[in-house]
């Protein structure tokens, strides 16, 4: 617990002996039901501690099992000490990599305290609590929940109208997986896909996943049914008369959304919102085909769309303000941590990514390995490998993003041959929706091989290196690019301010949380240090390592993105 930072439910930190009692929630009456539990609480906490400190209430004492008697046993001989706290070590450097300074330093501490005592364990404690304050890892996670925490609150207020029936277009993957986000917080969602199967499909997803939520004991059965009775599975549009908001999660093809939008706007009433999960084509785009473009508006849900927690909502010059504050309220309803972006090709999540795949598969081109791309951008602190990415995302959506933004901003979006992403297309190296991609994956299988058909692609494309592809290097040259792009959209208006750039990369794409973001991270490496590589990196492949205005004139005037 210590070193993870994780929540205990109070039923079991009651049962570990870390909390004496625990109290019911009250239902409502003169106050209300949250305020009045609170209340409760209070008085209960305050009524045990006058008991404990005149002797009628006796604290029982926390029953051991037999682990901890082995552990207090060992914590007492230095060999023991030495195997545990060794042991705790390891297991922190495997989950960190050692990026992240506090876990290390809390494991220092109670050794601290344990071989010398609570004095000196306090003093130590508060020494390094103090030192760890001041780190930039410290300020990044920090500066993270703050952004985060503005992030769940509606800037645009309430909606004016109440939003209770969705319906969701479309019941693959993302379709199902917003369904289920929706109905398991009270939302009646009718879900509707072209056939049968298809409806069979999204309903067996959405099962799983609450099923999960019960052996997992996080819900009951009857909640799981209670919650499954929330979602109508539909062929038509019966009932999309009553429908307050519709989500769009069709195919990525704009021909196919002016279809979608144009059929849909027939069986809707007008103040219905229709939200599209696309996410690269424009919003104003979409809008096209709709009578009433003022009520259109991006919703970029991402896959996982039950774990993953960030919402992209994308509003056009025309979009309403009803409209805005219909979608965030839904958003965070639905448990969602929001960005707000202006539209434009890519937005801002698939913008940022786009370049970075594009030099993942040059220095795939340049004979760096599947595995080794993988191994050097995990060990900088990105939870998922780069190639690994490419197949979760799907080689054929990354093909079809890269000639799109690639066309929309052009050499920015350079650097690798979209052939190679087309050709693995063509052989059906599609990721890992296809069990092959830039890896093999055998179903039960933990360890993945890298795919000889792939490699083969990547020789055909092959390009020399400019310069030793050293783990820094690979890294430094997705990461600016990533970085670079992310202050253009700033630059561009795409984002409001820096803090939302920072939770949508870190929530959205994975970016390293001790980093803090890619406007957090400049302010941490120094814009103009960050100048000078992309300049010596320009000089070697080309104008898409420019830096952006934005970043040149931080650079040249020592300011900070987060003040």
């Amino acid at each position: 617990m210590a070193l993870t930072g994780k929540y205990i439910k109070p039923v079991k930190a009651k049962k570990m002996g870390l909390i004496d009692a625990t109290v019911e929630p009250l239902g409502p009456g003169l106050k209300p039901a949250d305020v009045r539990t609170l209340e409760y609480l209070r008085e209960v906490a305050i009524t045990t501690a006058k008991g404990l400190a005149d002797g009628t209430v006796k604290k029982q004492p926390r029953k051991r099992n037999m682990v901890d008697k082995i552990t207090d046993m060992m914590l007492q001989y230095s060999q023991g000490r030495d195997y545990v706290f060794n042991k705790a070590k390891s297991t922190v450097m495997k989950a960190t990599k050692g990026k992240y300074p506090a876990p290390l330093e809390i494991i220092k501490v109670i050794r601290t305290g344990i071989e010398k005592g609570p004095d000196v364990g306090y003093a130590a404690e508060s020494k390094g609590f103090g030192e760890l304050r001041m780190t930039n890892e410290s300020k990044s996670l920090i500066g993270l929940f703050h952004g985060s925490t503005a992030a769940k609150k509606n800037k645009f207020g309430n909606p004016k109208n109440e939003y209770k029936t969705l319906s969701v277009l479309g019941a693959g993957l993302m379709g199902a997986g917003i369904v289920q986000v929706s109905i398991d917080k009270g939302y009646k969602v009718l879900m509707k896909d072209m056939n049968s199967a298809g409806l069979a499909r999204g309903q067996d997803q959405i099962y799983k996943g609450l099923n999960t939520a019960v052996k997992k004991r996080k819900i009951t059965s009857f909640e799981r049914d209670r919650t499954m009775s929330n979602v109508d599975a539909t062929l038509t549009y019966d009932g999309f008369k009553d429908c307050d908001m519709v989500i769009e999660a069709v195919f990525e093809d704009i021909k196919i959304k002016h279809a979608v939008i144009q059929e849909v706007e027939k069986h809707i009433p007008e103040h219905c919102i229709f939200a599209s999960n696309t996410s690269a084509l424009p919003i104003t785009e979409i809008a096209k085909a709709s009578k009433r473009p003022e009520n259109v508006i991006g919703m970029h849900y991402f896959s996982p769309v039950d774990k993953m927690p960030l919402l992209e909502i994308i509003a056009t010059d025309k979009t309403s303000a009803e409209a805005k504050a219909a979608a965030v309220a839904v958003g965070l309803k639905q448990g969602k941590t929001i960005i707000v972006v202006k539209d434009g090709p890519g937005f801002y999540t698939t913008r940022i990514l786009a370049p970075t795949l594009a030099e993942a598969i040059r220095c795939l081109q340049e004979g760096v390995g599947p595995k080794s791309l993988d191994k050097i951008t995990k060990d900088f602190g990105f939870p998922v490998g780069t190639a690994t990415l490419i197949d979760e995302v799907g080689v054929d959506v990354a093909a079809h993003v890269a000639e799109d933004l690639g066309k929309a901003f052009g050499v920015r979006h350079a650097g690798a041959d979209v052939g190679v992403l087309k050709d693995m297309v063509s052989a059906g190296l599609l990721g890992r929706k296809a069990n092959k991609g830039c890896f093999v994956y055998t179903p039960g299988a933990k360890d993945r091989v890298e795919n000889e058909e792939a490699l083969k692609i990547f020789k055909q494309y092959s390009v020399a290196p400019k310069a030793e592809n050293t783990p820094e290097h690979v890294a430094m040259r997705l990461v600016s690019r990533f970085t670079n792009e992310a202050v253009m959209c700033l630059q561009d208006g795409i984002l409001a301010n820096a803090a939302d750039g920072d939770v949508g990369a870190v929530f959205g794409l994975g970016f390293p949380p001790f980093l803090g973001g890619p406007f957090r991270f400049v302010d941490h490496y120094g814009a103009d240090k960050l100048v000078d590589l992309m300049h010596r990196n320009r000089d070697m492949y080309g104008d898409q390592f420019l830096p952006c205005q934005l970043l040149l004139d931080v650079a040249k005037s020592g300011d900070k993105f987060h003040k």
